[in-house]
């Protein structure tokens, strides 16, 4: 799966992270049952630390829209989708 993030002119990388995949979640161009790239990968993607990426994954985790599956990857949740954007 190809995600676009822009980290084009932001400063905080982690909240642009954060905030776009959380975006792209609901509305739905990452469906429910869907991968995301792993941290490393994303990470040398974007140009910044894998760390940087696994605060994002980290705050998405809390907030029920990814689930971690132990040596398969990262996954949207199923209520991911059906939470309404503010």
């Amino acid at each position: 799966m190809e995600i676009h993030i822009d980290l084009t002119g932001t400063r905080g990388h982690r909240d642009a992270i954060y905030r776009q995949l959380r975006a792209a979640i609901l509305a739905g161009r990452i469906r429910p049952g869907e991968a995301l790239p792993p941290t490393r990968e994303l990470a040398q993607r974007l140009a910044v630390s894998r760390t940087t990426v696994s605060a994002a994954y980290d705050r998405l985790t809390a907030e029920g829209f990814l689930t971690g599956r132990v040596g398969a990857g990262t996954f949207v949740t199923a209520s991911a989708a059906a939470r309404p954007e503010p």
